[in-house]
Formats: C-alpha cells, structure tokens, sequence
C-alpha cells in the first residue's frame, strides 16, 4: 500500500531521497484521516527545518493538522502548484501531491525513520 523507495513518520510524513534531495508529503493514511483537504499552508524556499519542525499546515473540511519535516535540512523547492490546488492530496498522496523539497542535511537521520513494511504495521496498531 505504502511505497517501498520511502521512509515514514509516525506522524504520517514520507520523504524520498535521491541524489542528496529529499522531496516531502503526506501518506495515504494521513489524506484518508483528514478528509477533504481545502487548504494547505507550506514554507519558501530557502527555510532552514530540523528534524521533527513544523513547516506547515493542511487544513480539511474536518481540522487544521500541523506538517512535520521528516528530516533537517533547507528547503529547495515548494510545490505551488499543489498550495493552488490542495484537494490534491487526496487523490495522489505519494505522486503528484508532493509538497516539499529539500537538501538533506544529514542522511543518518533517515535511519530513525520507518521503512513501508513498519509504517504499514504502525499504522494497522494506530487503527485498532
């Protein structure tokens, strides 16, 4: 269900990593808990994240959930085409939906994060 080339968060965060970049969004499971997204609030370029910061927010007809950067480092490039069009995110969670890119500041952190078959098995305990 989860694609496999990502890490996870148990905040529900995925970041893709290739050539030094990690590119940024929300999981499946995230969209499907928040509903209709209507808003979606990311920061510009140029931002320094840590670890675990919030670097945005998405809101749905059902609340305003904070985002959180699965790893530190400074952000490249914001997805504008998707803050115009936010329902996105329910329809294309891990493709089209992406939200952020950054240069990854640390590539050992992304060892503290879940891979799809623990993300999958975290989620499964979330929903009991």
């Amino acid at each position: 269900m989860f694609p496999q080339d990502r890490r996870y968060t148990k905040d529900h965060e995925w970041v893709l990593v290739q050539g030094g970049q990690g590119t940024v969004g929300v999981t499946d499971y995230a969209q499907k808990q928040l509903g209709d997204v209507v808003y979606l609030e990311l920061p510009e370029p140029g931002r320094s994240l840590k670890a675990h910061e919030t670097f945005g927010t998405v809101e749905s007809v059902k609340a305003v959930s904070e985002l959180f950067a699965p790893i530190s480092g400074e952000v490249l490039e914001v997805n504008s085409a998707l803050v115009a069009k936010p329902e996105r995110i329910n329809s294309d969670p891990h493709g089209e939906a992406w939200m952020i890119r950054v240069r990854v500041a640390d590539p050992s952190q992304l060892a503290g994060l879940l891979d799809a078959a623990a993300y999958q098995a975290y989620v499964d305990s979330e929903a009991k």
